[in-house]
């Protein structure tokens, strides 16, 4: 797993006002938590931290001062027009901690069926898993070449990297091909109406408590 580099500095606990000079400047307000330390406020290179968002990245490496520790990122903000990054939240892991994340499902090869006139669907997007910190892949990879109409993938039928436990029902339905326009089968039917929900859930460090998290200083200033 690629860990990105983030340059990054300490600020001052301030308001809305503060945290615009600090994106005027090309910095993005955060926190660092977790582990039962207290809070730090920081502030990332807003360039950085865009790169590592488009790659995917789930654990970054922080440098402040010449010093590098690595972090999970947690979760994100962005304005109202979900354009403009706001702030983030880091928290401090132990490298050893299995975490639970999702981890999109990348669909590998043309279905045979989709010669037949189906369609593919692909039901489930992101798939849960459970897997040390550093072994998290950027996706998990299915092939569905051999998927003739009316077939599904399921999540029993995935191949996992090791190490990596999926926490999925072994038959949710990852992908189907529906069969052409007015026909129509059992598992089409169950996958029209998939119960997947959070696509863009943040990872979960397995057996910690409720979130430690800066509150008085940048809940209520972005």
């Amino acid at each position: 797993m690629e860990i990105a580099t983030i340059q990054g500095e300490t600020r001052q606990p301030g308001g809305r006002h503060v945290n615009e000079r600090l994106r005027r400047r090309g910095l993005v307000p955060a926190v660092i938590y977790g582990h039962g330390q207290a809070p730090v406020i920081v502030a990332l290179s807003l360039h950085d931290t865009v790169l590592a968002l488009e790659h995917m990245a789930r654990v970054v490496r922080l440098s402040i001062d010449g010093r590098e520790e690595q972090y999970l990122l947690k979760d994100v903000q962005y304005d109202h027009l979900q354009k403009t990054l706001i702030h983030v939240d880091l928290m401090r892991v132990d490298p050893n901690e299995r975490v639970k994340v999702k981890v999109p499902v990348q669909l590998r090869g043309r279905p045979k069926g989709a010669a037949e006139g189906g369609t593919l669907v692909h039901v489930l997007a992101d798939l849960e898993i459970e897997c040390l910190l550093l072994q998290i892949p950027e996706n998990i990879r299915a092939n569905v070449a051999e998927l003739g109409i009316n077939d599904a993938l399921h999540v029993k039928d995935i191949e996992l990297p090791p190490n990596v436990k999926v926490l999925h029902n072994p038959d949710d339905i990852v992908a189907v091909v529906q069969p052409p326009r007015g026909e129509t089968t059992e598992a089409a039917e169950t996958a029209a109406a998939p119960a997947v929900e959070g696509a863009a859930a943040g990872p979960e460090v397995i057996g910690k408590g409720p979130k430690e998290k800066e509150e008085a200083e940048d809940a209520g200033g972005e």
